[in-house]
């Protein structure tokens, strides 16, 4: 059991379909958990359902053992920190940050020691007497945050609350968020769609499509072995090929496209037989060089008609056998790998990860 428990979680709107469908979600206490996934997906829904803020259809949401359903969203102990900051603008840093604790009642000596205690944590004791106009936009995001936290809630939940802000600040944000969550110990339950955010931060990643959940599991899981398509595709670049295992051989799967390779014979065993969905990461492909054929048997020619520079990589986008085939190679290439050229690429057996294809898929 988890702290906090979602057990067969629906929303729906008109009766018809599902916003969300069927969720269920075991969240360990002092865990960082991020839904992630497209817009429409049902990843906000399901937040705003745990805050009380939309009523389940059917389903079930328990925090620390206790139904939440009968209970209002001021009623739970929950924090919300939303993308808008939602900061009032007639009111100081430390009245927006001290609102929580004046309507719970706390006493008032304690809301100032409260609210000087967060405000340390998140690094703006000095602009306590400041209004929401006068700080940046990290500024204002760390204010809805430490509001978010200054009442000790029992879980905290973000919903995308760093979509506003640049990329450098974004960055900035995620570690101080990863530093916040380390040092207080409170469940968060965060919202994004944004890939980056989701592996730097989080224990465990919810990958949500169409209001159902394709894999829950820690962030390097389900990067390297996505239990669907959908998964591997939503996460990271990918490359994928279709291909049936051939049950007479281990290891052996023969590519719609590219003829036969050697994967991985254990897991080629685990499956058994049938179609499979073949993934390679780009950074797993790598340039044959002579003397390569035994390292690198599965191999394709592809020709590159772009390339990305990254300063510590680029990443050369090709076509082999009408197929787009990206790859990642670190530092500078060498002088043959440029826009228009043929090179090879291969990979060995073990460096693919194999997904089942379904019946009739």
């Amino acid at each position: 059991m988890g702290y906090l428990t979602l057990d067969r979680l629906v929303k729906s709107y008109d009766g018809r379909v599902n916003a969300v469908d069927e969720i269920s979600i075991d969240i360990a206490k002092g865990e960082f958990l991020t839904f992630l996934g497209p817009s429409g997906s049902g990843k906000t829904t399901t937040l705003m359902m745990i805050a009380g803020f939309e009523e389940p259809t059917s389903g079930v949401i328990e925090l620390g053992g206790e139904n939440l359903a009968r209970r209002k969203p001021y009623e739970r102990n929950i924090g919300v920190v939303f993308q808008n900051y939602a900061l009032f603008p007639h009111m100081t840093v430390a009245r927006n940050v001290a609102f929580p604790l004046r309507m719970r009642g706390f006493p008032r000596a304690e809301q100032v020691t409260r609210v000087h205690e967060i405000l340390d944590l998140v690094g703006l004791r000095a602009f306590a007497d400041k209004y929401p106009r006068q700080l940046s936009g990290g500024q204002q995001q760390r204010v809805a945050l430490a509001r978010g936290l200054v009442f000790n809630p029992d879980v905290l939940l973000l919903d995308e609350p760093l979509g506003a802000l640049d990329k450098n600040l974004r960055e900035q944000m995620q570690v101080e968020l990863k530093r916040i969550h380390r040092e207080v110990g409170i469940t968060m339950v965060y919202v994004t769609h944004d890939q980056t955010e989701a592996m730097t931060m989080s224990d465990r990643i919810a990958v949500f499509s169409r209001g159902t959940l394709e894999q829950t599991a820690p962030p390097l899981e389900v990067y390297h072995r996505p239990r669907t398509r959908f998964v591997g595709e939503f996460i990271g670049d990918s490359n994928f090929f279709t291909g049936t295992i051939d049950a007479t051989a281990p290891g052996r799967v023969e590519l719609d496209r590219f003829g036969p390779i050697q994967a991985d014979a254990e897991t080629c065993r685990g499956i058994g037989r049938g179609q499979v969905d073949v993934l390679v990461r780009p950074e797993r492909l790598q340039l044959v060089r002579p003397g390569d054929r035994a390292v690198l048997p599965n191999r394709l020619a592809i020709k590159i008609n772009v390339i990305v520079n990254y300063g510590d990589s680029v990443l050369a986008i090709g076509d082999a056998a009408g197929q787009v085939i990206r790859v990642r190679i670190a530092g500078a290439p060498p002088e043959a790998v440029r826009e228009g050229a043929t090179v090879t690429v291969g990979w060995a057996p073990g460096d693919e990860h194999l997904i089942a294809r379904a019946a009739g898929a």
